[in-house]
């Protein structure tokens, strides 16, 4: 499976990228669309909300991602932490970059960061764990 080694909150961040340097003076916070709900009142998202909310369901696969174990997994870490480490380094010296989305979708990285390497350090716990009780074999 092809996915399993790109880091998949990179697209986000290259929509964000291609928004911002190729067509400036795009806001993020300008309304997209409007949606009348039950209670009557009218809700409505904007261009950073839309990309927010795709950072979240993508931060949900890389969730998944990340309960595999193996050589890819770490590989796939890697490449988050780069990910993190080069949107980190946008939001602090990319003027494009100074946004409330942008730090969002940077707080969201984090997140992938940090639950990645937790979700894999406690799955390889317990691996460890069941294959210690196993009964020693003698020869």
């Amino acid at each position: 499976m092809f996915i399993l080694g790109f880091p998949l909150l990179l697209v986000p961040f290259a929509i964000y990228n291609i928004i911002a340097f190729l067509m400036p003076g795009v806001s993020w916070t300008g309304v997209v669309t409007n949606v009348r709900i039950v209670s009557g009142a009218d809700w409505t998202m904007s261009a950073g909300d839309m990309l927010i909310v795709l950072a979240i369901l993508l931060l949900f696969a890389e969730t998944m991602k990340s309960t595999r174990i193996g050589v890819r997994s770490v590989v796939d870490h890697g490449l988050s932490l780069v990910v993190f480490l080069a949107a980190m380094v946008e939001f602090l010296l990319v003027p494009q970059a100074a946004t409330s989305t942008f730090f969002l979708l940077l707080v969201i990285s984090f997140v992938d960061v940090l639950g990645g390497f937790a979700v894999t350090l406690r799955t390889a716990q317990r691996d460890l764990t069941i294959d210690g009780n196993l009964p020693h074999v003698s020869r």
